[in-house]
């Protein structure tokens, strides 16, 4: 579902799964200094948007998600994620209760698959599950921003900023309102700064929480039983993540990122040296320079130089050893 905003002055698409909206509007620098500074907003119109409603919305969730939410508050954002049986991470959900209905936002074009788990797991609760990807549109305001949020709007309200549920109808008048646009590698920019994982990059097929650093924030330890939980607690208890994420300053003087998927090797191995890990995200910060997050074997030493192909990497601590 292709964005209205693509007809913005400058808006250039972006690629992949968020190809129907902008990647920049002409200026990245400057569309990332104005989110830093609590200005403007992000066309987020392409995730897709479930609702729950029921009086036993809450309570059923609770079974299902990684996160507690039984007694979830009026207006409180919270993150919970879906695990295979092996607990292996299938959905991360972004979720706020209005009072009557929890909202979630998720990534562009797997909602279907979220419905479908969901309606497979109804049983006798009373609960309604809805796709209101062609109703709502999500709209991102970043943290300190004054704009104003129309009355009646959903909000998730985050450390990072504001996620507002708008009717699709009306993403276009908001716009005007809530201007100057800033796409969506901006977004990405920041998100990499604070160290902020995203299903389907910093993801792969057999990804767990703890590798990302997503316990506490996505998985709560002390909750009841929910598929997947035998791996999140025998790891926590038992042992350590295979792999763990990892900040990356890039090598400035390289022309191209390395792109997602880009293996990576401890320099002193030269290019032949053993594959111990792949950037999962990588961008340019208007203060930081190239910079991305990269997922690394647990036993990588913390201080090794890294190089992405012909990129040199310098790494910073995100998940503990």
């Amino acid at each position: 579902m292709k964005s209205p905003l693509l007809s913005l002055p400058g808006a250039v698409p972006a690629e992949g799964v968020d190809e129907a909206v902008a990647a920049h509007y002409g200026d990245l620098f400057r569309e990332q200094r104005a989110l830093a500074d609590g200005t403007g907003f992000v066309d987020l119109s392409h995730r897709g948007v479930v609702t729950v409603t029921g009086d036993d919305r809450l309570s059923w969730l609770h079974l299902l998600l990684t996160q507690h939410v039984t007694d979830l508050p009026v207006g409180r954002a919270t993150e919970a994620l879906i695990l295979s049986a092996h607990g292996h991470i299938e959905h991360a959900l972004y979720l706020v209760d209005d009072g009557t209905t929890v909202w979630m936002h998720t990534e562009p074009g797997t909602q279907d698959a979220l419905i479908a788990y969901l309606e497979s797991m109804k049983f006798f609760y009373r609960v309604e599950v809805a796709d209101r990807t062609g109703d709502f549109a999500v709209v991102h305001l970043p943290a300190g921003s004054i704009a104003e949020v129309p009355e009646g709007a959903v909000v998730r309200e985050t450390p990072y900023g504001r996620d507002l549920f708008l009717p699709r109808a009306g993403l276009e008048a908001y716009a005007e309102k809530a201007g100057p646009a800033a796409g969506l590698l901006a977004y990405e920019a920041l998100r990499v700064e604070h160290h902020r994982p995203r299903l389907g990059f910093e993801t792969d097929h057999r990804t767990i929480p703890h590798e990302l650093g997503w316990i506490g924030t996505a998985v709560h330890l002390q909750k009841g039983c929910y598929r997947g939980q035998e791996t999140v607690a025998r790891v926590q208890n038992l042992g350590k993540p295979p792999r763990r994420l990892v900040f990356l300053h890039l090598d400035g003087s390289e022309v191209h990122l390395p792109p997602h998927g880009t293996e990576l090797r401890l320099a002193d191995e030269g290019p032949d040296g053993r594959k111990i890990g792949f950037i999962t995200t990588s961008v340019r910060h208007h203060e930081l320079g190239p910079i991305a997050l990269a997922l690394v074997k647990r036993n990588v030493p913390l201080d090794a130089p890294l190089m992405a192909d012909s990129t040199a990497a310098a790494q910073e601590v995100v998940v503990e050893p």
